[in-house]
């Protein structure tokens, strides 16, 4: 189901009916985004916000997050995590924590802006009632249109944040009705350009094939980490047992901007992330205040480029 960039997770989080008390349970990495619509809802409503920590091999504690769900005077309202930050590599296990949310019967809503289009997603396997995507990462579609998935029982038990005509029909002068798929989710105004772009980009990845796309990506990552650990000064930031094609790192004395500017003069494009973007992230695991460069390799780079990548760091200041 095609929807805006990012109004597919504000379309599930606004329409779940939170109040006073209710908790929601979430993760060390959160985006911004994320992170400030359960804010804004704890301000409305007095719903508390619980962080589950992270274990041994930076991905979500469940030992921590069964603890957190019993001891409560009442079960979560939803447990919401992003499967991939946006400033490291590391991968949540999504589908213990989907295990967890079944048990329970908790809603869990999954950020998977990040992982779509670099790695393999089953959502029966990860147990998810949604799962929200973004086309101009790691699918390579375009910009300002993204999807979301909702299991048959999301839809029975909650409605849409917002509803118009395309989602529901007007059937009497006081009454409407929602339609019965996912489709309610959606909004009749939509650029239907980018939506062809999205299918041509799901398509392309398709074709490829996502378990070939995942291990390349692995593979070129693990080698940019391998390499830029042997420069001086620099440190990799990326931990985690699986980690996926986002590298982060810093170098001592040079801010990450800097880094950013002097790569980009030499073809080589790279992008920072800053503490307001993964707040918590920043805080738990001690990242340098002045942010990360973020290198994400997807299948199409070289080792060459690897390499040449490896090179300018080197040679910057």
């Amino acid at each position: 189901m095609p929807l805006w960039d990012v109004s597919h997770f504000a379309q599930v989080f606004y329409g779940i009916p939170f109040k006073q008390g209710d908790r929601i349970l979430t993760g060390v990495h959160e985006y911004a985004a994320n992170y400030i619509a359960f804010l804004q809802v704890a301000r409305r409503t007095g719903v508390r916000i619980e962080v589950i920590p992270e274990d041994a091999d930076n991905d979500v504690d469940i030992a921590a997050l069964e603890d957190s769900i019993v001891r409560g005077d009442r079960k979560p309202a939803l447990l919401a995590f992003t499967h991939i930050p946006t400033n490291s590599g590391r991968v949540y296990s999504a589908e213990a924590i989907g295990a967890v949310a079944k048990c329970h019967g908790i809603p869990f809503l999954l950020d998977a802006c990040q992982s779509i289009g670099q790695m393999p997603l089953d959502v029966q396997k990860i147990g998810c009632d949604w799962l929200s995507g973004t086309s101009r990462k790691y699918l390579r579609g375009p910009r300002g249109v993204g999807f979301l998935y909702a299991s048959d029982e999301a839809v029975r038990r909650f409605e849409p944040g917002t509803l118009d005509m395309y989602g529901a029909k007007w059937t009497a002068e006081s009454e409407y009705v929602m339609l019965p798929d996912a489709k309610r989710y959606e909004q009749y105004e939509k650029c239907f350009a980018a939506v062809v772009g999205l299918g041509a980009a799901v398509q392309y990845a398709n074709e490829l094939g996502l378990d070939w796309i995942w291990d390349r990506v692995q593979s070129l990552a693990a080698t940019l980490r391998a390499q830029l650990s042997e420069v001086p000064g620099v440190q990799v930031h990326d931990k985690g047992k699986v980690l996926c094609g986002i590298v982060s790192f810093t170098k001592d004395g040079i801010a990450p901007g800097q880094i950013k500017a002097a790569l980009l003069e030499r073809g080589i494009n790279v992008n920072t992330s800053l503490k307001s973007s993964t707040r918590m992230d920043f805080m738990k695991n001690g990242l340098p205040d002045e942010g990360v460069v973020r290198a994400s390799v997807h299948y199409y780079n070289t080792e060459e480029e690897i390499s040449a990548v490896v090179q300018a760091v080197l040679s910057i200041f």
